[in-house]
């Protein structure tokens, strides 16, 4: 069941480490439709300034402006990381209808200390009324975990 999902979450870890590479925080983010993937976004909160600029919240930027709600819900955003309470938001606003991530909330806490919010995207989406987003996760978190290991440890 979650094998089909295997080569979009790998393809979200590679971009967190392009991210790195870039300059930022190692989160990296893909939208797919029909089993193609129609946008790419990496976090880039330090190249461009902007605290708000995590992958997620970047690829609903490129969505919205690219796509409409009614096709959006067809399609599935796949994140290396659990997303935060700010682009779980983004993504209920965008009318996404499935989201799938690699490492946990809980284990990103675990490996940088904490600092953030302890409040799993599911419960997010739970309180919203318009309508439902479906999570997959966590799912090859032993493959995205490594990366926020080397990048929060140095």
């Amino acid at each position: 069941m979650t094998e089909e999902h295997f080569p979009f979450v790998r393809e979200a870890i590679a971009l967190s480490k392009s991210a790195v590479e870039h300059g930022n925080e190692p989160f990296g983010a893909v939208l797919v439709k029909n089993g193609e993937i129609i946008l790419r976004a990496e976090n880039s909160i330090y190249t461009l300034h902007d605290p708000t600029n995590h992958a997620e919240t970047n690829l609903v930027r490129l969505a919205v402006a690219k796509y409409e709600a009614d096709f959006l819900k067809d399609c599935t955003l796949y994140t290396s990381t659990e997303p935060c309470v700010m682009c779980a938001g983004a993504i209920y606003w965008s009318n996404i209808g499935r989201m799938v991530y690699a490492c946990s909330e809980k284990r990103l806490a675990q490996i940088t200390g904490g600092g953030g919010f302890d409040l799993p995207c599911e419960e997010v989406f739970a309180h919203g009324l318009g309508h439902q987003v479906e999570v997959i996760g966590p799912i090859l978190e032993e493959e995205a975990a490594p990366i926020h290991l080397a990048y929060w440890k140095r």
